[in-house]
C-alpha cells in the first residue's frame, strides 16, 4: 500500500494518507513531475492503459510522489528508473499546486514539484507503467498541447499553461 505525504500550502507535512483515499478525498499532497530533456526536446511518455487515472495520456518524462524519508531529487531518480528504466539524476527547480477532477472520480490535489535532468541514452520503459514514448521537440509540445489537450495529462496542460517560461528558461539555459 503506497502512501502520501499530505502537506499544507507551505509544504510542510501534516499527515499521511494511502494514495488512492488521498485522491478519492481530494486531499492536498507533495507529488513530483520530471521533464528529461536534450537539445530543445523533452521525454514524453504515454501512460499505460493499466494506471487507475489518466491512462492513455501522454505527459512529462514521469511523475510520482516522494516517500517520508525521501529527498525529492532521489524520488524522482527512483521513479525515473522503475517507469522508464534509466537511470539520470534530476533536481527540483519550482513547485506550484493545482486542483483539477480526473477520470474516475479522483481528485488531484497536489503540491508538484518539478524537477529537471538531461539524458541521452537507451531507454527502457516498464510494460505496466508506460505505453509509449517520445522525444517531442518543446515548440511542437506547446502547440499540440494548445490543439489537443484531450491527448494530455491535466497537470502538463497546467504546467505549460502556467509555467511556460520557467520550464524554457531550464530547458534553454
Amino acid at each position: 500500500m503506497e502512501t502520501v505525504l499530505l502537506v499544507n500550502e507551505q509544504d510542510e507535512v501534516i499527515g499521511s494518507m494511502e494514495k488512492l483515499e488521498a485522491h478519492q478525498k481530494g486531499l492536498l499532497h507533495r507529488a513530483f513531475s520530471v521533464f528529461i530533456h536534450k537539445n530543445g526536446k523533452v521525454l514524453l511518455q504515454q501512460r499505460s492503459l493499466n494506471k487507475y487515472h489518466s491512462s492513455g495520456l501522454w505527459t512529462n518524462t514521469c511523475c510520482s510522489h516522494p516517500g517520508p524519508d525521501e529527498t525529492l531529487s532521489n524520488a524522482g531518480s527512483r521513479r525515473l528508473k522503475e517507469e522508464m528504466g534509466i537511470d539520470c539524476p534530476v533536481k527540483a527547480s519550482f513547485h506550484f499546486i493545482y486542483k483539477v477532477q480526473l477520470d474516475s472520480g479522483l481528485i488531484e490535489n497536489e503540491l508538484d514539484h518539478v524537477l529537471f535532468g538531461t539524458y541521452d541514452g537507451e531507454i527502457y520503459p516498464n510494460p505496466d507503467e508506460v505505453m509509449d514514448y517520445k522525444w517531442m521537440p518543446w515548440n511542437e509540445l506547446t502547440s499540440d498541447i494548445t490543439l489537443h489537450p484531450e491527448r494530455y495529462t491535466a497537470w502538463l496542460q497546467i504546467l505549460i499553461a502556467d509555467h511556460k517560461q520557467k520550464i524554457e528558461e531550464i530547458l534553454f539555459s
